[in-house]
């Protein structure tokens, strides 16, 4: 702590040592600083904000969504200070004045977008802040020129945003109407070869299917008739079934006989299957075994003719019969389709590229069908959506806040600057004095004179001035102290105009 203690007054020796040379440099920088400080020109700042309303149902209904209108927002805060909207800015104030060449122009536009900013506050209020700090104008003329470049820029927003959209949406449907157009030669051009060659080829392309079309269709349908066909083939061969057991005619009315019988012990049996006897039961084999020895009389009873006619083998007969119609009919359905199939694989194969061709004029028919539907749709919802933007005003523009005129400059803050000067010529002062002791070899203490040159340094001389000398250091010690006095008093000199200067601008 001790070393440390010593080598500040050691420091503070040296620069008070060196105190005239501290005092000049400090007055030097001081002045050359604040010279520079107020060659800087004043900044004035002119703000607006400006509200875009985003509700209307209308809207809504044609399919103009809550985020297609925050996206059209976004694209408006984005584009209000590109550089075409800046050069209109630069050509519609003061600073076109003085623009001659496009190389003038491209750095007046640079320079203005980095003093023009829109900040969104929230999703649909903006503000808009210009700034105008040149040299070239006086501190009213920048203020002037503040407010002139952000009312600047809210008229550009109207001429871009409002009156241009319907001028952009106009053209979008002229885009298209001629999409449309084109769309649509070449949509006849398409039919008429479609034609040409349907009447050319009637057998390839007839109902306007290629062949390959109906080549398909008619195996879909063959196999549809195959499966028909198994089925009924199937039911008849059940009835057939039905038909052997069951006995052409039955007993009299007086219910005697081998045939009456036989029914009465084959009902019995189908008695006991419905209770769920299994064919193991005792019933059930002794029924069987009754049925079996009734069987060979009651069919020499009905070769005798004795009895009746049986209706339930009359009534499956008629259904034998629907069967056996409906199976034929698929039989002849089948060789037909079989028929087609065969002339249609022999048309194909007999002229492959024809067919192939038939195939691509229907396909690029019905592409370009798909695609002028589609954008005449299309052009039906641009216009809707057009006049809903145009005639309702889906975005609507408001000015909250129109721009300000500034009264007080917002830059630089010279008060901040001139004390920093100042700080920093006392600084720059001290520091030379400072480095200027370093390069003379003068000891400010004896320890520090005995860790220089490992000696013991055995004592000090204090210095001894005469009442003359003790007079010059004082009238010294006055001068100095006036002139220290004088840098600060010009340094509140210059903060008391800055503010004086202040009030009365603009």
């Amino acid at each position: 702590m001790n070393g440390l203690y010593e080598e500040l007054l050691s420091a503070v020796h040296s620069v008070w040592h060196r105190r005239w040379i501290a005092l000049a440099v400090a007055w030097a920088i001081c002045l050359v600083g604040w010279l520079l400080v107020a060659l800087i020109p004043n900044g004035y700042e002119s703000q607006a904000r400006i509200f875009i309303q985003l509700d209307d149902a209308l809207a809504e209904q044609v399919g103009i969504g809550v985020a297609d209108k925050k996206r059209d927002i976004e694209r408006i805060r984005q584009t209000l200070t590109s550089a075409v909207n800046l050069e209109k800015v630069v050509r519609g104030t003061r600073l076109g004045d003085t623009i001659e060449s496009p190389a003038q122009m491209e750095a007046a536009v640079l320079r203005l977008g980095n003093k023009v900013k829109v900040v969104s506050q929230e999703d649909n209020l903006f503000q808009i802040s210009a700034t105008a700090d040149y040299g070239s104008f006086s501190d009213a003329e920048n203020a002037k020129l503040a407010h002139e470049i952000a009312q600047k820029m809210i008229d550009i927003f109207r001429e871009e945003n409002l009156a241009g959209d319907k001028g952009d949406m106009v053209e979008t449907l002229e885009f298209v109407n001629q999409q449309l157009r084109q769309r649509e030669k070449e949509l006849e051009s398409a039919e008429q070869r479609r034609t040409t060659f349907e009447a050319q080829h009637p057998e390839l392309a007839q109902g306007g299917a290629a062949v390959v079309q109906r080549l398909d269709a008619s195996r879909t349908q063959l196999r549809d008739v195959e499966a028909d066909l198994i089925a009924a083939q199937s039911a008849l061969a059940s009835m057939d079934g039905q038909l052997a057991s069951t006995p052409r005619t039955i007993a009299g009315a007086g219910g005697g006989g081998a045939a009456a019988a036989l029914a009465h012990a084959q009902a019995d049996l189908s008695s006991m299957k419905a209770r769920g006897l299994t064919d193991n039961h005792p019933d059930v084999i002794a029924a069987r075994n009754q049925i079996a020895a009734l069987k060979g009389p009651a069919a020499q009873e009905a070769a005798s003719g004795v009895g009746t006619p049986n209706p339930t083998y009359s009534s499956l007969q008629s259904i034998r019969a629907e069967r056996q119609a409906a199976v034929q009919a698929l039989v002849a359905r089948k060789a037909g389709l079989q028929s087609d199939i065969g002339s249609l694989t022999a048309s194909a194969i007999q002229d492959p590229e024809l067919a192939t061709q038939a195939q691509r004029i229907n396909r690029d028919y019905d592409v370009l069908k798909e695609q002028y539907d589609k954008l005449l749709q299309d052009r039906e919802e641009l216009r809707l959506r057009g006049e809903v933007k145009t005639g309702r005003e889906a975005v609507k523009f408001q000015v909250v806040d129109p721009p300000t005129s500034p009264r007080k400059p917002v830059a630089p803050n010279r008060p901040l600057l001139l004390l920093g000067v100042l700080l920093a010529g006392i600084g720059g002062g001290c520091a030379v004095a400072f480095a200027l002791s370093h390069m003379r070899s003068v000891f400010a203490t004896a320890g520090k004179l005995e860790r220089a040159t490992g000696l013991p340094v055995l004592g000090t001389i204090s210095q001894h001035l005469t009442d003359g000398a003790r007079a010059v250091r004082r009238r010294r010690l006055r001068l100095f102290c006036g002139a220290g006095a004088a840098l600060g008093a010009l340094f509140v000199v210059l903060v008391a105009a800055e503010f004086i200067q202040r009030g009365t601008v603009a």
